[in-house]
């Protein structure tokens, strides 16, 4: 998978998170991901179709900085994960799927986007649509990690 299919998501996402939570993001070094099992607690999962692609994103919170962008975006503050955060989950997947797809345009690239769906509980499991590896992205803040996962084919 080709650097300038990835870069477009781990900006939206780093862009989403700082402009809608002020948490900034600091990216680590991007692996393949060999289990189905999310590193994190929640998931909000999309998938991705064009002509000649096929794929998804998933974006997994930890539950601690999940609870914390809930507090910063909307100004609740919420002890477990539960509906609303739940639907601010998938929100986040929608706006970095939306981005990604806004940057990708500009390079003459368009997908189409899946409605997504939004997966919690520990040892949750993610599988992607394509047959294609999975590149899993950590992503540090003072509040925990999330991480970012792509595979297209």
């Amino acid at each position: 998978m080709k650097t300038e299919f990835i870069n477009p998501f781990l900006t939206s996402l780093m862009n989403v998170s700082s402009t809608m939570s002020t948490i900034q993001l600091t990216p680590k070094k991007p692996m393949l991901k060999k289990e189905i099992y999310a590193k994190g607690d929640i998931s909000g999962f999309i998938g991705l179709t064009a002509p000649n692609l096929k794929g998804s994103l998933s974006v997994t919170f930890e539950k601690n900085l999940v609870l914390m962008t809930m507090e910063k975006m909307v100004g609740e503050v919420h002890q477990n994960i539960n509906a609303d955060v739940i639907d601010m989950v998938g929100e986040i997947t929608s706006m970095v799927a939306g981005g990604a797809k806004r940057l990708l345009s500009e390079q003459g690239f368009d997908f189409d986007m899946a409605t997504p769906i939004v997966v919690s509980g520990e040892n949750h499991t993610i599988r992607h649509q394509s047959k294609d590896k999975v590149v899993l992205i950590p992503l540090n803040s003072d509040y925990g990690c999330v991480f970012l996962e792509i595979s297209l084919e």
